[in-house]
């Protein structure tokens, strides 16, 4: 039986997990304790922080495993370099000076940041680490493995065949001809960050139609294998990662959006950039859709896992869900590069006879709240907060009454999604909570949408299917009945759909007794529940976020464990 910490670093999302005799135990993104929004640096807090929670100290572990192979992603940025000079004269000393850095010597600096010793620092290949986070805790004996992210050392989508817990690489589509480049360039052209406003280009999709097909089919195509191809004009990872497109693509689509410009609906030019979301999703589904099937088709399997970052775009997860002949679909909630930590630990453990973990139940993985720091903190601040008997019922009371709460309770979660534990909840019948939460509180674009969570027995009541093994994590969407839609208007999106929560107790204990408790005083057992933060902070992790949120923010109320904060209704 092994002890074993993942590590991903150095890209975006450090994180680090700890798999402890084949169950997990914890797991936790850098940015939550270093309070960096996507912290890409070397993830010692976090990685110090599931020990402790373990009660483990370094030299307790069996291995440290990193989630790629720093050598090779230094071949295959070299190589890129040297065979597409001169156009990437400008992008080489920086590239070559950070894989230089701190990326080749990772291992070296885990060794030593963690004081471990070197031959317990192993490492594993980017996309097979991204493939075991997903079908080594999916309640699947055997699945196929689909993995689409930007790229890893060389490949940007992969298909595997995962059966008995071993998994079989099958097919790939190698950078720089990558899906996550392709949303990537459009996230950048459309005026928001690489990285951070993917989540924005999907919520804008809603918003426009996908017209502009005839121009997409020039920037991407599929090939008859259901592969696909990038026009790499179009592009420019290939010289400027940053910027992510080319002067082709302004050609095909026209000037990319200024920045930072509010958005105005009736002008024709924002009308037009709402399409090119539109036309982008559509596209990214059709091939996504084909990749599934072409997954299928080479596995004869009845069940997919998804991972890396596209796996988040609950559009198409839903659509694959539907339409690529899989009776059932499995993302695991930190599917991004977070989730390679945990792939990576989850394989070093394989490797020294572990056995496989249990399926993923609950996806708070993080660190609890200490309550009586939380009173000590809320003292000297001068905070009028009293001791609650029954929390859940207190904020099932608020919700009624209109009001938005912050509620901080249990271990926090694991991946981008708040789903109860670090969450701003209210009440989901009026769009005007929506407009305020967007506008006041997360100081976002007003066409994002919130997400419906709900008790998990009562799913049918209030959307058109039931749960799945995607909903306890919110990575699919549903369609709102027509019948109470109007009960639903903060929660739905404008095209019907909303990015589905369903809560039972063994998931998330803390939201299914407030929702629990709505239900007992008359309410639907609904609720928005969208991420406790602000706009460009990590979601809260401890108390002192928790209350330093409150300091900032103008919620009505904030729940810290049994600590409650009020302000005058």
């Amino acid at each position: 039986m092994a002890r074993v910490l993942g590590i991903s670093a150095h890209y975006h999302d450090a994180a680090a997990a700890l798999v402890v005799d084949g169950e997990v135990v914890a797991a936790i993104q850098e940015e939550r304790l270093s309070r960096i929004k996507n912290d890409p640096g070397l993830p010692l807090a976090a990685a110090f922080a599931c020990l402790q929670h373990s009660g483990l100290q370094p030299g307790d572990l069996d291995a440290v495993a990193f989630y790629e192979e720093p050598f090779a992603k230094l071949e295959r940025v070299l190589v890129h370099l040297l065979r597409h000079l001169p156009r990437t004269w400008r992008a080489f000393p920086r590239a070559l000076a950070g894989q230089l850095g701190s990326k080749i010597w990772v291992l070296d600096h885990l060794s030593e940041g963690l004081g471990v010793a070197r031959d317990r620092v192993v490492r594993f290949d980017h996309h097979r680490s991204h493939a075991a986070s997903a079908l080594l805790v999916s309640p699947y004996d055997d699945a196929a493995v689909l993995v689409v992210d930007g790229v890893g050392e060389a490949h940007a989508t992969t298909i595997w065949d995962g059966r008995g817990g071993r998994l079989r690489l099958l097919a790939s589509v190698d950078f720089p001809h990558s899906l996550g480049l392709l949303y990537a360039g459009l996230t950048a052209y459309l005026g928001f960050a690489v990285n951070e406003g993917e989540y924005k280009v999907m919520g804008l999709a809603a918003w426009g139609q996908p017209r502009l097909r005839e121009q997409f089919e020039k920037i991407v195509r599929l090939t008859g294998d259901g592969a696909y191809e990038l026009d790499l004009a179009c592009f420019a990872h290939m010289s400027d990662a940053d910027l992510g497109f080319g002067p082709a693509l302004e050609r095909l689509l026209g000037p990319r959006r200024p920045p930072g410009r509010p958005w105005q609906f009736e002008r024709a030019d924002d009308r037009h950039y709402a399409d090119v979301a539109a036309t982008l999703q559509d596209v990214l589904e059709d091939i996504l859709l084909a990749l599934a099937r072409k997954a299928r088709a080479l596995t004869g399997a009845d069940h997919l896992c998804l991972a890396g970052g596209v796996a988040l775009n609950a559009l198409a997860n839903a659509r694959i869900q539907a339409e690529a002949g899989f009776s059932r679909v499995f993302v695991q909630p930190a599917a991004g590069d977070a989730g390679g930590a945990l792939g990576a630990a989850l394989l070093a453990a394989q490797e020294r006879g572990d056995p496989r973990p249990a399926p993923l139940r609950s996806a708070a993985l993080g660190l609890a709240i200490d309550p009586a720091r939380a009173h000590a903190i809320a003292g000297e601040l001068g905070l009028a907060a009293r001791r609650v008997d029954d929390p859940a019922a207190e904020v099932a009371r608020l919700v009624a009454a209109d009001r938005i709460v912050a509620h901080a309770r249990g271990r926090f979660e694991w991946g981008p999604r708040a789903l109860g534990q670090r969450s701003l909840l209210a009440r989901p019948r009026d769009p005007a909570t929506r407009e305020r939460m967007n506008r006041l509180i997360k100081e976002r674009e007003p066409f994002r949408p919130f997400a419906p969570a709900v008790l998990s027995e009562r799913t049918c009541d209030f959307f058109t299917a039931g749960p799945d093994d995607m909903t306890p994590f919110m990575t699919t969407i549903a369609r709102a009945r027509d019948d109470v839609r109007e009960r639903l208007g903060a929660v739905v999106h404008r095209d019907g759909t909303a990015r589905l929560q369903t809560v039972a107790p063994e998931r998330a204990p803390e939201l299914h007794a407030v929702l629990t408790a709505l239900a007992a005083r008359g309410e639907d057992p609904v609720v928005l529940n969208t991420s406790l933060n602000g706009a460009g902070e990590p979601i809260v992790a401890g108390a002192e976020d928790a209350l330093a949120f409150w300091l900032r923010h103008g919620v009505d109320a904030l729940i810290v464990e049994d600590l409650l904060i009020e302000r005058p209704a």
